[in-house]
């Protein structure tokens, strides 16, 4: 499918392809990353995203395609000849080693000389805010802290592209949040060109300069944080990108109706829409001009703390509404969903 255009190409990963036996798990993908771009690899468990970077990285050899960085075909490298460098889920850190050491790994791996390996480890201490931290045992820190070394071990020797595999899934919530804007501030400081592998929404909206949604091993859509979660291309990028309420409506004048039956001849179509975007009111209010009412009865009630998640049972559909008032279970309501939040695509045949 088409993408959105990206200024001088720095990463092109071209119609790669990744088999394992008879298995296909990435189908011609092709993508291309700008210098100094940031772009996110957002997916289920199994969607290839993680292969697509482990090929870009060297692990996994594509079967059919090429990839080229900066002009230069690393297709058939090996890892340490490509000058990338991946910063894994585990993080992956020497425990036998300090702080410093850890950082500075890389760095004679490539045989550096030992005054160049510590200026560019306090280097590194200083752009992580961990000066004081060099010899400290691994075991001694945070899961923030680990993180912050492992991210210095890979940008400490000044790779080409940096690839992350989900570096904050094992990390808790509150230090995730922390983490992703101190990750995007130091990105966009450093300028470096970097790939990140996750599987949530969120995560991606809020490094990326651009996102791939993908899906069973191809894109199914590549754009802006904005143009992927308000324009969706597909019922799957819908979905994943939190519309997940769908309902069959049917084309009633210039809006759409429920249920799918109403009204002669109108055009079906499966709505999708986000539990956020609707609200509750009492059976037979007017939500006004082309607003889709839908009336159900409350199947369940969850406390979110400033509000209510509902379920809806709706004939044969359940959908989840966000409301403020408490409301019982089996009460009667009507779930009103204005026009602009409504993400329609033609019926299933």
């Amino acid at each position: 499918m088409a993408q959105t255009p990206v200024a001088a190409p720095y990463l092109h990963a071209d119609a790669v392809s990744v088999s394992y036996g008879a298995t296909r798990v990435l189908d011609r993908v092709s993508l291309t990353v700008a210098r100094g771009e940031l772009v996110a690899l957002l997916g289920s468990s199994g969607c290839g995203k993680t292969t697509l970077l482990r090929s870009i990285a060297g692990f996994v050899v594509p079967t059919e395609g090429r990839i080229v960085v900066d002009g230069r075909d690393i297709t058939r490298l090996p890892p340490e000849a490509r000058g990338t460098a991946m910063m894994f889920q585990s993080y992956a850190l020497w425990p036998h080693m300090n702080v410093a050491a850890n950082i500075g790994y890389g760095l004679r791996m490539r045989g550096k000389p030992r005054d160049e390996i510590a200026k560019r480890v306090g280097e590194m201490l200083r752009l992580l805010q961990l000066e004081g931290y060099g010899e400290r045992t691994i075991g001694a820190l945070s899961g923030g802290q680990k993180q912050r070394v492992a991210l210095g071990r890979a940008l400490a020797v000044d790779p080409s592209v940096l690839l992350l595999d989900e570096p904050m899934s094992n990390l808790d919530y509150r230090v995730r949040l922390e983490l992703r804007h101190e990750l995007r501030a130091l990105q966009q400081r450093v300028g470096i060109t970097a790939i990140y592998v996750t599987h949530d929404r969120e995560e991606a909206l809020t490094l990326a300069d651009r996102i791939a949604v993908i899906d069973a091993g191809r894109i199914a859509q590549l754009g802006t944080p904005d143009e992927v979660f308000h324009r969706p291309v597909s019922p799957f990028v819908a979905g994943f990108m939190g519309a997940d309420n769908a309902i069959d409506v049917v084309r009633s004048g210039d809006a759409w109706s429920w249920p799918a039956s109403a009204g002669p001849g109108g055009a079906r179509a499966r709505a999708h829409f986000r539990a956020d975007r609707a609200r509750l009111a009492p059976p037979g209010t007017d939500g006004g001009r082309g607003t889709l009412a839908i009336d159900g009865t409350v199947g369940q009630r969850v406390y979110l703390g400033t509000q209510y998640r509902y379920r809806i049972h709706a004939g044969a559909d359940d959908f989840w509404v966000e409301d403020a008032e408490r409301r019982e279970e089996g009460a009667p309501v009507r779930a009103l969903v204005p026009p602009e939040a409504l993400l329609v695509f033609p019926a299933a045949a």
